[in-house]
């Protein structure tokens, strides 16, 4: 069998794909496998890593904006546009392939489509509850689309080709138990365990609040363990702002440049803050880990927040809107939900009704359904 994945953008839209292609490549391994994205994106770098063969297109979407950037910006876009489908077309001759499975991204729009003229199955991918513009305009032509949670069908209009598969989750953070991840992180005592992250995409603004959130934190005796991860962009500014307030490690406080442990992290965790990426919410639901969520301002359609409230309605998160908290008001919310271990035990139970633990395995029985 073989099988053409495209996707691009974002590590979310790249690794249900690997994962998936794995899976095909576990179960049969006759099965070639070729990727699909942009020429710089970071779906290039991630699948070179896999071992994978890689071929690129050029699509790029477009800006609101009027300023000169953005117009040229624009035109490019045009241009991509054009000479997108029959780059589509000569690598879907080239490779010959039985299906085409898109994750999301806009190299994945110009190849599905081929793709699905040419009578080849297709099935795309959707991390996100609601869908992205990319699965939009594909809706017509892909076989299937598979989603996350049951909720996301009400966002397509053709229905009848949804199927509910979830998101693929690394299997190492199902290895231990809570008592095994901590024993393993050194943690001794009895006080719970929150984990904060801020991703990429603003993560600067919320770096600035942790730190009155560590300052209450110390001050109030440091209740729980913390370990949070700043990203390598805002670490010298972290580390020299920290300083300069007289905050260090220790007792508890854990500030690092990346959590590159993650699977023993989480697993040890007792609450996690974070944004609303998909990745993340698929990780989150599948542990049944409580969380109080800040969702980015700064994405598409703002579907972090729209993520966000799909957890918060079954009870397993608290949302917190950026512009409408600060470092003080976080360690509040975080507190309280460590202090009540009912209320943790309430919202664990609430996000793991919408967790999918086997989803790379639904994945699998979608697409080979096609064939």
């Amino acid at each position: 069998m073989r099988v053409i994945f495209t996707c691009g953008g974002t590590a979310g839209h790249v690794n249900p794909a690997l994962a998936l292609a794995a899976y095909l490549q576990k179960k049969d391994a006759n099965t070639q496998v070729m990727f699909v994205g942009t020429p710089r994106g970071i779906e290039k770098k991630l699948v070179a890593a896999a071992g994978y063969e890689y071929r690129s297109v050029e699509v790029s979407g477009f800006s609101r904006s009027l300023k000169p950037a953005s117009l040229v910006h624009n035109l490019k876009s045009v241009k991509n546009l054009m000479t997108a489908p029959a780059k589509a077309k000569a690598i879907i001759k080239e490779f010959q392939p039985d299906l085409v499975v898109g994750t999301g991204g806009y190299a994945s729009y110009p190849i599905v489509k081929c793709a699905a003229q040419k009578g080849i199955p297709t099935a795309v991918h959707e991390s996100n509850i609601v869908p992205g513009l990319t699965t939009k305009m594909l809706e017509n032509f892909a076989d299937r689309i598979m989603v996350g949670f049951e909720e996301c069908r009400a966002h397509y209009q053709k229905p009848e080709k949804i199927v509910v598969t979830g998101t693929p989750v690394r299997g190492d953070f199902f290895e231990l138990t809570r008592q095994q991840a901590r024993e393993k992180l050194g943690l001794t005592d009895e006080r719970p365990l929150l984990v904060s992250f801020w991703g990429s995409l603003g993560a600067s603004t919320m770096n600035a609040m942790m730190l009155d959130f560590f300052a209450k934190e110390v001050a109030q005796g440091q209740p729980f363990h913390h370990i949070h991860a700043v990203g390598s962009s805002g670490w010298e500014k972290m580390t020299a702002a920290m300083a300069d307030r007289g905050l260090s490690n220790g007792n508890g406080l854990d500030v690092r440049e990346y959590i590159y442990d993650m699977a023993t992290v989480m697993a040890a965790a007792d609450l996690v803050m974070c944004r609303g990426g998909a990745s993340t919410v698929s990780e989150l639901t599948a542990l049944g880990m409580p969380a109080v969520m800040v969702p980015s301002p700064y994405v598409t359609n703002n579907h972090q927040e729209k993520n966000a409230r799909i957890l918060e309605r079954h009870g397993g998160a608290v949302v917190v809107l950026e512009p409408e908290t600060n470092g003080e008001a976080l360690y509040d919310t975080a507190s309280a939900i460590l202090s009540d271990a009912q209320k943790r035990e309430a919202m664990s139970h609430g996000m793991a009704e919408l967790g999918i633990r086997d989803a790379t395995e639904r994945l699998y029985t979608t697409v080979m359904e096609l064939l």
